[in-house]
C-alpha cells in the first residue's frame, strides 16, 4: 500500500476498533501457532469478567478486579505465581485464539505510513528475550489515604496486593518497531487492548490505550507471550501483553491488539482523565502523566493478626522500588520508636521485588503495631505520609500494620 492509499488515522481507528482481529498481512514466515491454555473447569463466578477461580484464601474481590492477599505469598519465592497473580480488568477478560490473532502497528510514525500486521506466529519468530519484573496497579496502597492518613480518595481501595513479579518472555517492542519500519521522527507509541470498551458515566472512553515515549519503548518494554514459563493465562494477557518494567501498571496493556506510531503526542483517557495527579497539591491541570512507580514494604501477615506473647515469630514480607534495586529493609515493633534492620532473602535487583524475614518476640499483651520501611539504592527511603491527590495513586508511606498480642 503506497502512502498516498494508506488509510487515514480516523478511518484505521474504525477499522480496528470494528473488530478484535484482522486478516494478517504476511511479513516473514509463519511458525506453527502452540495450542492456547486450556480453559479452567467450569466453577461458581465470584468475580465479572475474571476466568481463573479466585478462591477466598488466595483473593479479594474488588469490583471487576482481584487482590492477591499478602498472606498468600508466604510460601511462594520471588516469582508470583499465575493462580495468585492479580488481576487488574477495566471489564472483563476476553477469550481470544491465537490462531485469529494478529497485532496491527500503524501510524504516521512508520516510514510511508503504511500498516504492518504480525501474526501470532510471526512474532514468536522474532529473537526473543526473558525479563523478570514486577507489575504493580498505580493505586497500590490506594486504601491507606483513608484509613491511614484520613483523607478521601476514588478508585478501588486497594490495600498492598495489587502487585505480582513474573518471568516473562517475549520479543522487545524496538524489534517489533523496526521491522514493521519505525521513521526517525516517531516521538510516541501506543499500545491498545481487545479487551471491550470502557464506559464512564455512561460514555465509553473506547478500549483501554496509552502513550509511551519512544526513548521507553526502545528501551526495556518487551511483547510478552509467556509467563513463568507458560503461555500468558486469560487474565494475565493472552495471547500477547505488553510488559513495561518500572512503570504504572496501566502501562502494560493487556490483550495487545494494535500499536499506533505517531510524529506528534498522543494522548488518551488514561494519561489525562486518569493516571495523573490531582489536587491541592498539584498544579490546577494534574501533574504530568504518571510514568514510573515509587517504592514500598510489605508484611505477609493479615492487618489485626494476633500473635502469642512471649514466642518468637518470624515475621516475613516483601520490599520493592521501580527506582533501583533495595538497599535495606527496616522494621519497627514499637509504632516507629525505633527501627533494626531485617536479613534479605534475595539478591536485590532491578525492577524486581526482594523477600526479608525478622524475628520478634513481644513480651506484653496488649495491640502493637508493626512497620516496615524499605530504602533502594538511588537513597529513596519510605515516608511517614504520602502527598495527598484525589486518585489515590502512588502511595508510598509507611504502612502501619495493627496486630494484637495475647
Amino acid at each position: 500500500m503506497s502512502a498516498a492509499h494508506a488509510p487515514g488515522r480516523r478511518a484505521l481507528l474504525k477499522l480496528l476498533g470494528a473488530a478484535p482481529v484482522a486478516t494478517a498481512i504476511p511479513l516473514t514466515a509463519g511458525s506453527p501457532a502452540s495450542a492456547a491454555p486450556a480453559a479452567p473447569a467450569p466453577a461458581p463466578a465470584v468475580a465479572p469478567g475474571i476466568v481463573k477461580p479466585l478462591p477466598p484464601e488466595l483473593f479479594t474481590i474488588r469490583g471487576t478486579n482481584a487482590e492477591t492477599k499478602v498472606t498468600a505469598l508466604r510460601d511462594t519465592g520471588v516469582l508470583t505465581p499465575a493462580d495468585r497473580f492479580f488481576v487488574r480488568n477495566h471489564t472483563s477478560t476476553p477469550r481470544l485464539a491465537e490462531s485469529d490473532w494478529s497485532l496491527t502497528v500503524w501510524g504516521s510514525g512508520l516510514r510511508g505510513r503504511t500498516p504492518v500486521r504480525f501474526s501470532y506466529g510471526q512474532l514468536r519468530d522474532l529473537p526473543s528475550v526473558t525479563r523478570t519484573a514486577v507489575v504493580e496497579c498505580a493505586g497500590n496502597g490506594r486504601s491507606f489515604f483513608a484509613t491511614q492518613q484520613g483523607e478521601t480518595v476514588s478508585g478501588t481501595s486497594w490495600t498492598l496486593g495489587a502487585i505480582g513479579a513474573a518471568r516473562w518472555r517475549g520479543v522487545r517492542l524496538r524489534d517489533v518497531l523496526h521491522r514493521a519500519g519505525l521513521s526517525a521522527s516517531a516521538v510516541e507509541v501506543m499500545p491498545r487492548g481487545l479487551d471491550d470498551e470502557f464506559i464512564s458515566d455512561g460514555v465509553s472512553l473506547g478500549r483501554v490505550r496509552r502513550p509511551l515515549p519512544i526513548a521507553k519503548a526502545l528501551d526495556d518494554v518487551i511483547l510478552a507471550y509467556e509467563m513463568n514459563g507458560e503461555p500468558l493465562p486469560y487474565d494475565h494477557g493472552f495471547p500477547v501483553r505488553v510488559v513495561v518494567p518500572s512503570w504504572i501498571g496501566i502501562a502494560s496493556i493487556k490483550w495487545l491488539g494494535d500499536i499506533e506510531v505517531s510524529d506528534t503526542p498522543l494522548t488518551s483517557p488514561w494519561n489525562t482523565r486518569f493516571y495523573r495527579l490531582f489536587g491541592a497539591a498539584h498544579p490546577p491541570g494534574g501533574s504530568e502523566p504518571l510514568t514510573r512507580q515509587t517504592l514500598k514494604s510489605s508484611l505477609e501477615l493479615p492487618l489485626g493478626a494476633t500473635l502469642e506473647a512471649g514466642a518468637t515469630h518470624r515475621l516475613t514480607g516483601r520490599a520493592w522500588s521501580a527506582a533501583a534495586p533495595v538497599r535495606k529493609v527496616e522494621i519497627s515493633t514499637d509504632g516507629g520508636g525505633r527501627w533494626r534492620p531485617v536479613r534479605l532473602r534475595d539478591t536485590p535487583r532491578r525492577d524486581n521485588w526482594v523477600r526479608w524475614t525478622a524475628d520478634w518476640r513481644p513480651r506484653h499483651p496488649g495491640p502493637a503495631e508493626l512497620l516496615a520501611r524499605t530504602t533502594d539504592a538511588a537513597g529513596n527511603t519510605q515516608p511517614a505520609r504520602t502527598v495527598h491527590n484525589t486518585q489515590g495513586y502512588l502511595f508510598d508511606a509507611v504502612v502501619r500494620h495493627p496486630v494484637t498480642v495475647v
